[in-house]
């Protein structure tokens, strides 16, 4: 199994490490400064200044041709396979702006995958151009706040046959996306089929218009106490909300066959990217314990501190193998057997990379908590994404029950 990298997607990488490290993250302070100055008062609007960053690197990235990488296994995109791209993903997570840049950040990669993979040719023209071209973004509408979502099949929100299409009812909630002002499409998971039809075959994916008549944002979703402006996890109302008959995807009642087939190579990249959150945050750790001196000598000599180092270290990097393994496994078998290994990855990668930045919190002390550090953002990003795409006891289930099938355990 060769984890490795091929020269020319070696050079991908460090162009995308340069990119990332020399002119996006210097741009970080001063693009999240500019949250809730939009003229008009509202926080999920942009300033000029925000834009003038944002547009000017996403310009850069697409004339040095670094865009798009997300797209494996499709001659519409890259060339690369999820191997490939999970090591560019990393390089990815070590900005909170990066992503977008390279027009690689969720949910959009995934909404488009499913564009690519499962739409009618009339819904790719329509949305993958603006899409592919970074000029609108797109949000998935799956969890909802009456129902355990975690389990799925619980999804309630409900599509009902019309003589011209579907009406919509239901609440949506982490819509994550929908509050940005460029979001034009949603992506949605509804309840189709009843009781009389297999669990997985009750539920359908719809594509529509984010303005339909009917849609009503309720409210944005805090995240530790921040609403992630002007990103935005929206709640969200739909009240009788008309689509037409061709708005569903694949088919009726293949709403989980679209699901899984977005949501495995997605928990990937997330898990690529927490990877590199640590490795930032590992940087920013040591820089503090050899830079920073407390009764008489350096932190790195003091306490357990050299241990929390080494431990760190060997952890970062035991992730990454096993997020590379999966990435190798999907090309080689498939999402359908890697489900076991992605959700071993879920667990793993996002708890690895809340302990490094946890740590280096504690290294840097008070100023860890600041809006002086990203360490912050970093922990509650690392803490959201144990529930995000399933959370750690859902994908634990997973890991047991396929260790348990090879001992006719069911």
């Amino acid at each position: 199994m060769d984890l490795g990298l091929s020269p020319r997607v070696e050079k991908l990488r460090q162009q995308v490490r340069s990119m990332v490290q020399n002119e996006i993250m210097p741009a970080e302070h001063e693009y999240e400064a500019e949250i809730g100055k939009a003229k008009d008062g509202n926080r999920f609007a942009f300033t000029h200044r925000q834009v003038e960053i944002r547009e000017g690197l996403k310009s850069l990235a697409k004339q040095r041709g670094l865009w798009n990488f997300w797209l494996t296994d499709s001659d519409s995109g890259f060339g690369l396979t999820t191997l490939e791209y999970a090591h560019l993903a990393e390089e990815m997570g070590w900005s909170f702006l990066a992503p977008e840049i390279f027009n690689c950040s969720a949910p959009d990669t995934g909404n488009m995958e499913v564009l690519e993979r499962f739409a009618s040719q009339a819904h790719r023209d329509k949305w993958l151009p603006d899409l592919l071209n970074g000029k609108i973004r797109s949000a998935y509408l799956m969890t909802e706040p009456a129902v355990a979502s975690s389990d799925a099949t619980n999804i309630a929100l409900s599509a009902t046959r019309t003589k011209s299409g579907w009406l919509l009812n239901g609440e949506k909630w982490w819509a994550s996306g929908a509050g940005d002002p460029r979001c034009e499409v949603y992506i949605v998971m509804a309840r189709t089929g009843n009781t009389d039809k297999p669990r997985h075959e009750r539920h359908s994916m719809f594509i529509m218009d984010s303005n339909t008549p009917g849609i009503e944002i309720l409210r944005p979703m805090e995240v530790f106490g921040q609403d992630d402006a002007p990103h935005g996890h929206m709640h969200v109302r739909f009240n009788d909300v008309k689509i037409p008959a061709d708005s569903v995807i694949l088919g009726e009642g293949r709403g989980f066959e679209v699901a899984q087939g977005r949501l495995g190579p997605g928990r990937i990249h997330h898990c690529m990217r927490a990877i590199g959150q640590a490795e930032r945050a590992f940087e920013m750790m040591c820089r503090r314990a050899v830079g920073r001196e407390a009764f008489g000598r350096p932190l790195a000599k003091l306490g357990a501190n050299p241990d929390i180092i080494a431990n760190c270290r060997t952890e970062i990097d035991m992730a990454r193998l096993l997020c590379l393994r999966t990435s190798h496994l999907m090309d080689t078998a498939g999402v359908p057997a890697s489900q076991a290994a992605i959700s071993q990855i879920k667990v793993v990668a996002p708890q690895v990379a809340l302990k490094v930045v946890d740590e280096a919190i504690q290294m840097h002390g008070a100023m860890g908590i600041s809006q002086d550090s990203p360490l912050a953002k970093m922990w509650t990003a690392l803490r959201t994404l144990r529930f995000a795409d399933g959370p750690d006891a859902v994908h634990r289930a997973q890991v047991a029950k396929a260790a348990l099938r090879e001992y006719n355990y069911s």
